[in-house]
């Protein structure tokens, strides 16, 4: 055991790896929860009502004045969910009629059914608050109704948001997973060396070892697409163009993380291993794929950010939930690309014709 390095690090590695993601990776929590509060009654029950938002771990008012300008945040993914108190609300209070509107993104249905009992938590201290007042008996109607929209998901199915997260697993499984064996078995078998007396150059050897898993890898997304709108019945309300040119571009990356890690380790073991450890599980765990990543410790936010399964991830849902948002395409994009030039470029490094 000790001459095999590899078999001693995956023993000892792979299980302090394991603890670190699953102990710091899943929370179901929601915290800090960005909720936009939109207050156009600045009477003094309506603000008693606010400050029962305040305070809490769980959400984090932002003020806003505009209900347009709250929409628009909810839409491009910036908050969770919208607290609307009109205008009437303390003149409707009186008669017992009085409503607040409640909007809550249902792209995850953990957290917004989470936000909702949040908010009714602090619509029943409100209800204390006025029994007191009143002197009534019990606090079962405190005359405030709560008007709930559910956005983008609106019969709350878990199902809708899983299924686009599936084709960054596939995605990832086909790229990373798969290739990592290419070069490293070119390697074990000798084969690599008999490239290097050829004219070949190193970009033209990882283009020929790309095309075919591409092809596969689009074969895979056709089906992935197929299955989540006729199977699950998934609605897609971005462009399709846009969906196939972001599955593309993560593609193309997941193939060069396998075909660096290949080069690199050459041996199929090791690089079978590392592929799993730093391409499939970051991606199960730390992409978003069922876990709000806010809910997360900094550091686990900050590692996430530099996995490109975490971009892929964020801006296949909005494609499939919410539409087309060109602020999220734009810069989503353009990072899958740099991932592109830097995985290509070290990766035909490893690839230059030298023995060692």
């Amino acid at each position: 055991m000790l001459r095999d390095k590899s078999n001693l690090a995956v023993g000892l590695l792979l299980p302090f790896v394991l603890i670190l993601l699953f102990g710091y990776g899943l929370s179901f929590d929601v915290k800090d929860a960005p909720v936009a509060v939109v207050l156009q009654d600045n009477s003094q029950a309506a603000e008693e009502f606010v400050m029962g938002l305040q305070g809490s771990d769980y959400i984090q008012p932002l003020w806003l004045h505009s209900i347009q300008d709250a929409e628009m945040r909810l839409r491009q993914g910036d908050i969770e969910g919208i607290v609307h108190i009109p205008a009437d609300f303390s003149t409707r209070l009186l008669s017992q009629d009085a409503q607040i509107f409640v909007a809550v993104n249902g792209a995850n249905s953990t957290m917004a059914s989470a936000i909702q009992t949040y908010v009714s938590g602090a619509i029943a201290g409100f209800a204390v608050k006025q029994t007191d007042r009143q002197g009534i008996a019990s606090s079962s109607n405190p005359g405030v109704q709560i008007v709930q929209r559910m956005w983008f998901n609106e019969t709350v199915n878990s199902t809708w948001y899983l299924v686009p997260g599936l084709i960054v697993l596939v995605m990832t499984l086909i790229g990373a997973f798969l290739t990592s064996l290419l070069i490293a078995r070119e390697w074990e078998r000798g084969t690599l060396e008999s490239l290097f007396v050829t004219p070949v150059r190193p970009l033209e050897l990882v283009l020929a070892k790309l095309i075919p898993y591409i092809v596969i890898g689009l074969v895979d997304l056709l089906m992935c697409l197929l299955a989540a709108r006729w199977l699950f019945e998934v609605p897609l309300r971005g462009s399709m163009w846009i969906v196939l040119t972001a599955s593309f571009l993560y593609l193309t990356v997941s193939l060069l993380l396998g075909l660096f890690i290949s080069g690199k380790t050459k041996n199929q073991f090791q690089a079978s291993q590392l592929a799993l450890v730093a391409s499939f599980m970051p991606a199960l765990m730390l992409s978003g794929f069922v876990f709000d990543l806010r809910n997360t410790p900094v550091v686990i936010q900050f590692i996430s950010q530099i996995l490109p399964a975490t971009h892929f991830m964020g801006l296949i849902k909005t494609l499939f939930l919410v539409g087309d948002n060109w602020q999220l395409i734009i810069r989503e994009c353009v990072i899958l690309l740099v991932f592109i030039l830097g995985l290509g470029f070290f990766t035909c490094r490893t690839l230059r014709k030298r023995l060692e």
